[in-house]
């Protein structure tokens, strides 16, 4: 019996999961409903996502994670030189905080299937094995 897949999910599909007048809501709830794997996500994600919604939504958000929705996974301290390496890596993307801490959560549980609106950052970002992420919403 093959496990359930696991992802990453970064802070454009729960804005638009969490905000019914953003342009992806409906592909994003259609393609939520039918995952059926663990998804993980960090809390710089979850600060960026929050950013963007109002409170009611913010709120709507912080349920989902309570019962479940996501794994919000805590960041060491270490974590920190490993940021600092990737932001300047990628520098030119430019990366930022919330897509470092996923490829570092990535790295860390090993995978590196992501849920993601940003497919051409994850499509040049790599784990520090050399690992590129696959993009479950551009998969064919």
């Amino acid at each position: 019996m093959a496990a359930n897949p696991v992802a990453l999910v970064d802070a454009g599909p729960l804005i638009a999961l969490f905000d019914p007048a953003d342009t992806l809501h409906r592909d994003i709830t259609m393609f939520f409903r039918g995952y059926l794997g663990r998804m993980h996500t960090t809390w710089p994600v979850v600060t960026e996502v929050c950013h963007f919604l109002n409170v009611r939504q913010q709120r709507a958000l912080l349920a989902w994670l309570r019962r479940g929705g996501a794994h919000l996974a805590q960041i060491e301290d270490d974590a920190l030189d490993r940021f600092d390496v990737m932001l300047d890596k990628y520098a030119d993307s430019p990366m930022d905080l919330a897509d470092a801490s996923l490829v570092w959560l990535g790295e860390k549980l090993r995978i590196t299937d992501i849920i993601s609106i940003d497919h051409s950052d994850f499509e040049t970002y790599r784990t520090a094995a050399g690992r590129p992420f696959r993009n479950l919403l551009t998969r064919p």
